[in-house]
């Protein structure tokens, strides 16, 4: 009985299963058939983002090098260099014949356009003078150093970036020479009537060669002067004779420490003139010309040694100094001092130079590069060559 209870409830247990298996065989194949079709959505959505990852990366990289071309044809057409020095990239290498001293790039002053930039601490340039000049500025400076029982004016900053080739013999003066000489040639076209300066674009713009005496100023002038001979004898220098100021091709001005006594104490000739103190020249820019002329009549009865155009070229002053800081832009206060001095320079004939001016932000500095030149300043102390030729002042 008790076997055939348990055999019949056994089978009943398995047909009911047998019920169930097509029930649960059709559950398998559904869910074979989701598993199936999920996994080629999903490699769908990831074949979709490489595709737009790619043609994004595409656009950007040809929307990038589009810019590059533009930039380079701009670059091309007006003219930009990425520096000033760029020609100079063989200078000082073997066999270039720039070892010690200086060579000229034949025609490299061609369609440079002199520009009113003094070449602040010249002898800092990858080539000193030259790089100065292509960038069309038309004033150089140059540090000198006089040393106990030698001739050789060296040049450089401090006396540690002195060494036996740097002198102002060798950077300066010898190479002024032979430009000024490559440039007016003797040929049947050309009798050298009309003497050329070192500019083809501006033959008559003369060169200011700023010496700046580190050393003792009376012996260190004598120096310069000895040292100028070379210039001297191509009749290249500008010159006061008789109270006449003669202008030529370079004019020398001494600053630092040269004594101005001794400068001027030579009242037939001179061909090295003074660097007046800017800040002592300030008049009123308000009061009318004529006031001012009388003040001066009464200065020239009061002191013999008045800057005026026979005895002082540049009429310069540290202008952090003598103006102030400059935060977001110049002040009115600042604005007056700067017409005042530029006016008493002018008046007396002399050009206005101010050095020490803001570096950055550059947005500042061109502010007042530009404010400078508007008002009156002549020339403009740069250090950065590259920003000077770009002319945003």
């Amino acid at each position: 009985m008790w076997l055939k209870k348990s055999s019949s409830s056994h089978s009943s247990v398995d047909e009911s299963e047998d019920c169930y298996e097509p029930f649960l065989a059709a559950q398998e194949l559904e869910k074979a058939e989701k598993r199936g079709f999920r996994q080629p959505r999903q490699s769908g959505c990831l074949t979709r983002y490489l595709t737009c990852s790619t043609l994004w990366g595409s656009s950007i990289l040809a929307t990038l090098l589009l810019i590059s071309i533009i930039l380079s044809i701009a670059r091309s057409l007006w003219g930009i260099e990425d520096e000033p020095d760029n020609i100079f990239a063989e200078w000082g290498k073997p066999g270039t014949g720039t070892a010690s001293l200086a060579w000229y790039p034949t025609d490299f002053l061609r369609d440079v356009i002199p520009l009113p930039c003094h070449s602040h601490n010249d002898y800092w340039r990858k080539v000193p003078l030259f790089s100065a000049l292509h960038a069309g500025c038309t004033g150089v400076e140059a540090d000198v150093w006089l040393f106990d029982d030698d001739e050789e004016l060296y040049v450089g900053h401090d006396r540690a970036a002195l060494t036996p080739y740097r002198t102002l013999q060798s950077l300066y003066v010898d190479p002024l020479v032979q430009i000024l000489t490559q440039n007016n040639p003797q040929t049947p076209f050309s009798n050298g009537t009309h003497r050329r300066g070192v500019f083809d674009a501006d033959p008559d713009q003369t060169l200011v060669l700023l010496v700046d005496l580190k050393t003792d100023g009376a012996r260190t002038l004598l120096h310069v002067q000895a040292q100028l001979e070379p210039l001297r004898a191509g009749n290249w220098l500008t010159y006061v004779e008789e109270g006449v100021v003669h202008q030529r091709q370079i004019t020398v001005v001494a600053t630092g420490r040269t004594p101005f006594a001794a400068l001027t104490q030579n009242s037939t000739y001179r061909d090295i003139f003074f660097d007046a103190p800017l800040n002592e020249l300030y008049e009123d820019p308000d009061l009318p010309d004529t006031e001012d002329e009388d003040k001066d009549e009464e200065a020239k009865d009061a002191s013999p040694s008045i800057y005026n155009t026979t005895n002082s070229f540049y009429a310069s002053v540290n202008f952090r100094r003598a103006i102030g800081s400059v935060w977001s832009g110049l002040s009115e206060k600042q604005l007056r001092l700067i017409r005042g001095q530029i006016k008493g320079a002018h008046r007396r004939g002399l050009k206005v130079r101010y050095w020490n001016t803001p570096a950055w932000p550059v947005a500042i500095r061109n502010q007042i590069w530009h404010t400078l030149m508007a008002e009156g300043a002549d020339y403009l102390n740069v250090d950065n060559l590259k920003a000077a030729t770009r002319r945003r002042w």
